[in-house]
């Protein structure tokens, strides 16, 4: 089964991107997370701006803060400058790059010894890139700095039929190899996976959330995020207004995180980035948020919020 939408249909429905400057990334902040170690730390997130991802997925909206050209050398140490100089002292950094940190067309691989100077002393590294792009530069840049390299790959979903429409590009298969070449070499493996993609119904959602937490585990990954499927990108517009996609509900979010944590094979986190979208009582939203904070911090399940409006 082919793609839903290809780069043409995708690229068509797109908004503008936003104004970036490659001297500056586009955002930064410290954000609290459970470690491997159990201890919960802080950790220097740096969103770098780069050329855009050449996987143009159906669902994602990373491309608004890229480049249209690779960005010159000096310019990705740059930004790592400007960030770590306004942030507190972390014992992690993570460097997000809107796609492929092993992509030569965003990260000049020239930069990167200058990249893993400014990293000196940090625990782990952790970076995004797509199973397909995980070759020789990975170990390249694991052996020049001096703390565990941490690898983010997208699964997004194991369901056989979904998985293929999502025009990235990819198999199941693809993904394993890339996330068994990574461990069996020393690299740390984390795994993206959505909550209610395209042409899946509320409990579908949940059911393949689940299926493809233990698709990443098996595969050798030791830390999964869901991340509830948003639109805002255009394609994805077009997609909620024919019925073919539907926000994730909150509680279906509070279900997956609760099954994924009580499988007990690694760390399991919800993305609650924007989590006020996903709000169907004002009241009790702040306070489920931080119901789910506080269970991604203690990988634990908590009692779930009262409320009155009926919704637990």
């Amino acid at each position: 089964m082919g793609p839903y939408a290809g780069d043409r249909e995708i690229l068509a429905a797109r908004p503008p991107k936003e104004t970036v400057d490659t001297r500056r990334p586009y955002s930064y902040l410290v954000e609290r997370e459970r470690g491997a170690d159990g201890a919960i730390d802080d950790v220097a997130t740096i969103f770098l701006t780069n050329r855009e991802c050449p996987f143009r997925c159906l669902m994602c909206d990373l491309w608004k803060h890229t480049s249209d050209e690779t960005v010159a050398s000096g310019d990705i140490p740059a930004q790592i400058d400007y960030a770590l100089a306004k942030l507190p002292p972390a014992r992690h950094v993570k460097l997000y790059n809107s796609g492929n940190f092993f992509d030569a067309k965003a990260i000049p691989p020239s930069d990167y010894p200058a990249i893993a100077a400014r990293l000196e002393g940090f625990e782990t590294v952790v970076v995004e890139n797509h199973p397909r792009l995980c070759g020789s530069r990975c170990f390249d840049f694991r052996d020049l700095i001096s703390g565990g390299l941490e690898i983010a790959l997208g699964l997004e979903t194991a369901h056989p039929d979904v998985l293929p429409r999502l025009n990235k590009r990819m198999t199941l298969d693809d993904f394993r190899r890339a996330a068994a070449r990574l461990t069996s070499n020393g690299i740390s493996v984390r795994t993206f996976i959505l909550l209610r993609p395209p042409f899946l119904s509320e409990a579908e959602g949940v059911e393949w959330a689940v299926r493809s937490l233990e698709v990443a585990f098996d595969a050798g990954a030791s830390c999964c995020t869901i991340i509830p499927t948003r639109s805002g990108n255009g394609i994805m517009d077009e997609m909620e207004r024919s019925g073919l996609f539907h926000p994730p509900s909150l509680s279906s979010l509070e279900t997956a995180l609760t099954q994924g944590i009580e499988m007990g094979r690694g760390r399991v986190f919800a993305d609650l980035w924007d989590l006020e979208r996903f709000f169907d009582c004002a009241k009790c939203g702040p306070f489920r948020r931080a119901r789910l904070q506080a269970m991604n911090e203690r990988q634990a399940v908590l009692p779930p919020v009262p409320c009155s409006c009926g919704r637990a």
